[in-house]
């Protein structure tokens, strides 16, 4: 039979003792503690001289302060009494009886040659009594070792033995031990093979955490050590350290109650889909809708267009960045709920998960938290750009108030913080001053319209917003109340000129070449167009006139009165309700004392000046009394 190699596994020695010296040949220090933070604490070196004065503290703490005293005194009291004896004959015998009786009653040490010669008798004999026990061991062995002759028994004995079985019975045997042994090695097997896969699987699983964290931390993220586990002890020698870590995606000016909420974890367990939990996600969107009128008695709403939201196959930032954006938009739900009960220029109406606004006469605001899993991208359609603005705008003026909220905390620590800036009322007055703009350019079209109807050339210069792009990304940054501002400036032909201003919300000014009007309604403004215009055009027949006929022209109110030898001449401006100039005169002569005449212009293929001219000429031509 061959004999096989022993393999080298079997070869390997271990010790049971604690090694002392690592491979290199240095002591290994003692582990006696493990601090929280990672340091190591091991056993301190002894040195002899501290060892030293280590014992030299336990003699005073355990035998007094004033051992090396009592000794001392003890000493010098024996040396004392020898010598008095040495030197006293008289009482020498008696002393010396009683000191025999009592060195022979007290224990009396031994010298070193007492010692060695005490050793040097006893000794010899230890030897020979080795000796002596050697002998009788091997005496005993070869005792034992001799078999002895046993008697002959008087019952006889006969050894049977068992039959070998069959062939058949003995490789159904053979195969049965050899299924056992084939048995117990898969299952043996089996469960080395799951230890190595779950150890595989942890190890993955590990790998894949951390990466995520490096990724997560890379990206500049918050991370806050996580709270110990419900039930973990918190006493003074408890473990306290945390193993794992939440992620905060939150601003950094949020209440405490939205950043609370605004956590992540990076999922380590084996049945996780996604290397990132949310374990407070509401999966709301915020939707800003506006419905503005259009052709009459039609009214259409525009939404902001929210894209689809999906955590699947996407790093890790940006869905952080999505579900960031979920925690803002309902940051500023809850804070446009706040603002809402306070408006002064508009009236609304709040639920659970809707805000409506009445901003202006058939224009309403709408704000609402819908389900982010349901949105779906919409194609745009006029008006949502407006709603696109409004909702972008909303999270600049968050942030104006998260860093106003911070400067006053920072400056005023002691003093009460003021009430923070609104973000609703910005956006209202915003939306006021646009529908505002649309009357206001609304009007001065019609009146520029109906001048160039009657063959008096105008233009509008309408800009409803003064301010570069720059200005109003800052004016929204600011702190405090900003207005925008524009203008408007109507010129009629080259010899007049009309000039507004405004500024948000409501607020509209004339700029009159003979006064500075504030208008406060639509109707004020139709009343200052008809009123300037009227006089213009007056005023320009009153130009002409001197120009043709001479004589005296001036106005009255609302007509213009021309006097001259044997006629007297009255031009008069109005309006219909269709925003059209209308023009008739009223010739007085000498001719007709008692019935004058009266003319009206007709629109639509002489112009009105064209047609005074004529008026003024036709009254010059004719003959005088």
């Amino acid at each position: 039979m061959a004999t096989h190699p022993e393999p080298e596994w079997k070869k390997l020695k271990l010790s049971f003792e604690r090694p002392y010296k690592d491979d290199s040949g240095n002591p290994i220090p003692v582990l006696y503690d493990l601090t929280p933070e990672g340091e190591r604490i091991y056993e301190p070196k002894e040195i002899p001289a501290t060892k030293l004065g280590e014992n030299l503290r336990r003699i005073f703490q355990e035998r007094g302060t004033d051992f090396f005293e009592k000794n001392r005194k003890l000493l010098k009291d024996g040396l004392a009494e020898s010598e008095d004896k040495k030197f006293d004959p008289e009482a020498g015998d008696a002393v010396e009886s009683e000191q025999s009786v009592e060195t022979k009653d007290l224990p009396k040490v031994m010298t070193v040659e007492e010692l060695f010669a005490m050793r040097s008798e006893i000794l010899p004999q230890l030897f020979v009594a080795q000796g002596e026990m050697s002998h009788a061991k091997d005496l005993l062995e070869a005792i034992l070792s001799e078999t002895t002759p046993t008697s002959s028994s008087l019952l006889a004995a006969t050894q049977v033995t068992k039959p070998p079985p069959i062939v058949s019975v003995q490789t159904f045997d053979a195969q049965l031990t050899v299924g056992h042994k084939d048995e117990a090695l898969r299952k043996a097997s089996s469960l080395f093979k799951s230890a190595a896969q779950s150890m595989e699987r942890s190890r993955l699983q590990g790998e894949r955490y951390w990466v995520a964290a490096l990724q997560v931390r890379r990206a500049n993220w918050g991370l806050t050590p996580a709270p110990l586990p419900f039930g973990a002890p918190t006493g003074k020698s408890a473990d306290k350290t945390s193993k794992d870590f939440v992620i905060s995606y939150g601003l950094e000016g949020s209440p405490p109650n939205i950043r609370r909420h605004a956590v992540a974890q990076l999922s380590s367990g084996p049945e996780s889909t996604s290397n990132i939990m949310f374990p407070s996600h509401q999966h709301t969107r915020l939707q800003v809708s506006i419905a503005i009128p259009n052709c009459p008695p039609q009214v259409f709403v525009a939404a902001s267009d929210l894209r689809p939201f999906s955590q699947e196959d996407k790093p890790l930032d940006n869905v952080l960045k999505g579900v960031q954006t979920e925690v803002v938009d309902q940051e500023i739900f809850s804070t446009l709920v706040s603002d809402a009960g306070n408006l002064s220029t508009a009236h609304g109406t709040v639920s659970e998960r809707l805000i409506g606004i009445e901003v202006a006469r058939d224009v309403g605001l709408t704000f609402e938290l819908v389900d982010s899993t349901a949105v779906k991208h919409r194609d745009n359609v006029e008006g949502s750009p407006i709603c696109e603005s409004i909702y972008h705008a909303l999270r600049i003026l968050l942030l104006r108030r998260h860093a106003q909220a911070n400067a006053e905390s920072t400056r005023n620590r002691e003093r009460k913080i003021r009430t923070r800036p609104s973000i609703l009322q910005p956006v209202i007055d915003l939306l006021q001053y646009r529908e505002f703009c649309k009357n206001v350019d609304l009007q001065l079209r019609r009146a520029t319209k109906a001048l160039n109807d009657i063959g008096i050339p105008s233009t509008l210069e309408f800009t409803a917003v003064g301010e570069a792009g720059q200005v109003l990304v800052s004016l929204l940054g600011e702190p405090g109340k900003k207005n925008v501002g524009g203008e408007a400036v109507v010129r009629i032909d080259t010899w007049s000129t009309l000039a507004f201003t405004f500024l948000s919300p409501c607020t509209l000014i004339a700029q009159l070449s003979h006064a500075t009007i504030p208008i406060s309604t639509v109707p004020a403004l139709t009343q200052i167009l008809v009123d300037e215009i009227e006089r213009c055009v007056l005023q320009r027949i009153c130009e002409l006139g001197r120009d043709i006929v001479g004589g005296i022209w001036f106005i009255d109110f609302d007509h213009c009165v021309a006097r001259w030898e044997g006629c007297v001449l009255n031009f008069r401006i109005s309006y219909d309700g269709e925003s059209k100039i209308n023009c008739s005169a009223f010739r007085l002569s000498t001719k007709s004392p008692n019935r004058g005449t009266n003319k009206t212009f007709v629109g639509g293929t002489t112009p009105l000046l064209s047609w005074v001219t004529d008026v003024i000429n036709e009254s010059k031509d004719q003959p005088h009394l």
